[in-house]
């Protein structure tokens, strides 16, 4: 009978001390937290990254299976982390060290430059050109005989006619210059009707919003592009959900908000008749 550890408990140590507990919460649990504190459900943030809604699900629920594969699965965790304002790279890295790490890197074949090969010099072709000085010579000769000729045979002399009379040219007539076209002003934008809530929501940049009448019906829900201008009007309010608020301008019943809004945060905003006055 032997004292001590046995031989398989000195070669197969207890699982606690081969993998120390991770206190560090899921990746799941983290995108569903900070989702629910920028206070967005799951079908705006599906709207907003354009990941289907049962991935959603998935991946708040540690599945990653309905990803497609790591890479899939890696894309989804940053798209998922902008949107509600997390760094993406942590979530990463945790799910690299969770599911085995990224492929090492394959190598690039070497390249080899082409050798160049120059080209031989040409030699003058000497012929070529001596039959054309020839041809110029006999041409020359020609073109002599023959004007002698033609000035010995006339003796008289052309009479000329008057000269015709210089008119002076027709002034051109100059055209008016046209009147400069009117740059429109704040005041186009002021003239909106008195007994509705008229919103205009003008992007910077790509930036998804929502807008949403009083009884809850969706006006628009999608992304905006760089320059796109969208019009909402509502008999009593019209509620907003800015998903990147930092390019976006806004006119409310004919006036220009002049609130800056931080770029990548979400804000949700509500006006009524007689504002504006942020929600």
């Amino acid at each position: 009978m032997s004292i001590g550890n046995s031989p398989e408990e000195d070669r197969n140590p207890p699982a606690d001390d081969r993998n120390p507990p991770d206190d560090r919460p899921s990746i799941g649990r983290v995108l569903q937290q900070a989702r629910v504190a920028a206070g967005l459900t799951v079908d705006e943030i599906s709207a907003s990254t354009r990941v289907r809604i049962p991935i959603v699900h998935a991946i708040e629920e540690d599945d990653f299976s309905r990803c497609g594969g790591a890479v899939y699965a890696r894309g989804h965790i940053r798209t998922l982390a902008r949107a509600v304002g997390l760094d993406p790279a942590p979530l990463v890295d945790q799910y690299d060290a969770e599911h085995g790490g990224r492929p090492a890197p394959t190598p690039a074949a070497p390249l080899f430059e082409a050798e160049r090969i120059r080209p031989e010099p040409r030699r003058p072709n000497w012929t070529a050109a001596m039959v054309a000085a020839i041809v110029a010579v006999v041409g020359f000769v020609g073109f002599t005989m023959f004007s002698g000729t033609d000035a010995d045979s006339s003796g008289g002399t052309v009479a000329e006619g008057p000269a015709p009379a210089k008119t002076s040219p027709k002034p051109t007539p100059t055209k008016p210059a046209a009147d400069p076209k009117p740059v429109p002003s704040e005041s186009a934008i002021a003239a909106v009707p008195a007994d509705k809530v008229t919103v205009i929501v003008v992007a910077q940049d790509k930036s998804w919003i929502s807008a949403k009448g009083k009884d809850g019906q969706t006006l628009f829900a999608g992304f905006l592009d760089e320059g796109e201008k969208k019009t909402f009007q509502d008999d009593e309010r019209v509620d907003l959900v800015l998903g990147n608020a930092g390019p976006i301008e806004l006119w409310v019943n004919g006036k220009k908000i002049d609130e800056k809004f931080e770029e990548g945060a979400v804000e949700r905003l509500s006006y009524s008749k007689g504002d504006p006055a942020t929600g």
